[in-house]
């Protein structure tokens, strides 16, 4: 341990210091797969104000230390994983909604503000904030924010940077800003704001989010529509899409994933389907009926071999409960669950999908398939146990070639869940170079000491 950085840190922080092995240790992982190398951060500190966070900075500059930002720590691809000498700071004394404003449709959070309770104020006064990631129960908006996640919602709503109008942000040599106002159009200067938003924390520090938020539907109605043929369930996308609609989600489940959440939480899913799809359909009540006899009329016309609508709220939730347990369930299968995130146009669904499944065989992996079908953002979950060397040897490369797969196919590695460590060494071929260039000399411009959240993405 540093004693002087440890007692400049005192200074600042007081109590809110750890540095014993035992109590730092768990801010070593987030839920990327286990690392070869375990690094311990040498201290993880809390703090409470963006001040706190400024003098931070500048001591890490100081004693030449990395800073890594970290909330939830549920991100999938390692972007909060301590790779080098390390202070992780963390937010979770920095969660509170500080205010929300009716007129503007505007609320102001802290960065570690859990996304449902973010919607459960703003439902409060009949608003929304659309962005649900799977786990919004634990997500935080600070790392919706730098990963700009989505969730099911997307297709019609779109993600987290579609409601992000003004940050407070840290840099890097430790000056404060604001990245725009609270205001809902601003074309004053460049968009900063976009700029750090999807930056998974390698540009600056987030201190303070404005959100904007919408009327909350009055309204919801869930359908599952069970399908024989993959083909015929991403067909029935298209058809629907096709015909005017704009559903809320339009999520799809293969067999493995439906067999799965049945076998571990049983709540009435049919296992003899090849795929089903989950469609939410929201807004007036006088509407809304008219909408879903007509999306119920696509289907049939899909060859949807049966058809579920709920009948009230209570059974929405029901279902959504269904999905939202999908990776708890894969869990079960396997000592380890690692899930993946890809993105390819809509018309490249199938191919996909089946060629996820024949990587899959490949190399004896079980893989449940699920994803946003109506943006083309596929999940697999891949259960293994990674202290089999072989089967982690072969998840490594069944890894590779879904990559090289989502590429070939004119899509990109991830649309929710960021690159951080674990695929900064595909984005060599998955963006122009010219781009890469460019993003490289953008994080050299913001931290020329590589202090901020180093080692991720680039």
């Amino acid at each position: 341990m540093d004693k002087a950085l440890f007692e400049e840190l005192k200074k600042i922080y007081k109590d809110d210091i750890l540095y014993k092995k035992e109590d730092v240790y768990p801010y070593a992982y987030d839920t990327s797969p286990n690392p070869d190398e375990i690094i311990l951060p040498e201290f993880v500190i809390y703090p409470t104000n963006s001040k706190q966070v400024s003098q931070t900075v500048l001591l890490c500059k100081k004693f030449n230390i990395s800073l890594i930002p970290r909330g939830a720590g549920t991100c999938h691809c390692g972007g909060c994983r301590v790779k080098n000498r390390a202070i992780v700071l963390h937010f979770s004394k920095m969660d509170k909604i500080l205010e929300i404003n009716k007129e503007d449709l505007t609320m102001k959070v802290q960065p570690n503000a859990v996304i449902k309770k973010i919607n459960e104020e703003a439902e409060k006064l009949n608003l929304f904030f659309p962005p649900d990631p799977s786990n919004l129960a634990v997500s935080t908006i600070g790392g919706a924010a730098a990963l700009s996640s989505g969730g099911p919602r997307t297709f019609k709503y779109g993600s987290t940077k579609d409601y992000i109008i003004n940050l407070e942000v840290v840099l890097a040599d430790g000056k404060i800003i604001k990245t725009s106002t609270d205001v809902a159009k601003n074309v004053t200067g460049y968009n900063l704001t976009s700029l750090f938003v999807g930056s998974e924390g390698t540009l600056g520090i987030i201190t303070e989010l404005t959100l904007r938020l919408i009327p909350k539907p009055q309204t919801r109605l869930v359908t599952l529509a069970y399908f024989d043929d993959l083909v015929e369930a991403t067909s029935a996308v298209n058809n629907i899409i096709n015909s005017g609609f704009t559903p809320a989600t339009l999520d799809l489940l293969d067999k493995n994933t439906i067999t799965t959440i049945e076998k571990f939480n049983p709540c009435g899913l049919l296992c003899d389907k090849e795929a089903v799809l989950l469609i939410e359909l929201d807004g007036f009540r006088e509407s809304l009926d008219i909408e879903c006899k007509k999306v119920l009329k696509i289907l049939k016309s899909s060859n949807a071999a049966q058809i579920i609508q709920a009948q009230n709220e209570e059974e929405n939730e029901k279902i959504w409960r269904a999905r939202r347990s999908s990776f708890a369930a894969v869990t079960k299968l396997r000592p380890n669950v690692i899930t993946e995130d890809v993105v390819v146009p809509r018309s490249k669904i199938v191919p996909l999908v089946r060629g996820i499944q024949e990587i899959c065989t490949k190399y004896n992996i079980l893989v449940c398939i699920m994803g946003h079908a109506g943006d083309g953002n596929i999940h697999p979950n891949f259960a293994l146990d990674l202290s089999d060397e072989k089967e982690k040897e072969n998840f490594k490369k069944a890894k590779d070639e879904l990559f090289a797969l989502a590429i070939k196919l004119g899509g990109c590695l991830s649309g929710e869940h960021g690159i951080g460590y674990e695929k900064k060494k595909y984005l060599k071929d998955a963006l122009d170079n010219g781009a890469l260039e460019y993003m490289e000399k953008i994080k050299h411009l913001f931290d020329p000491q590589n202090i901020v959240n180093p080692n991720k993405m680039f």
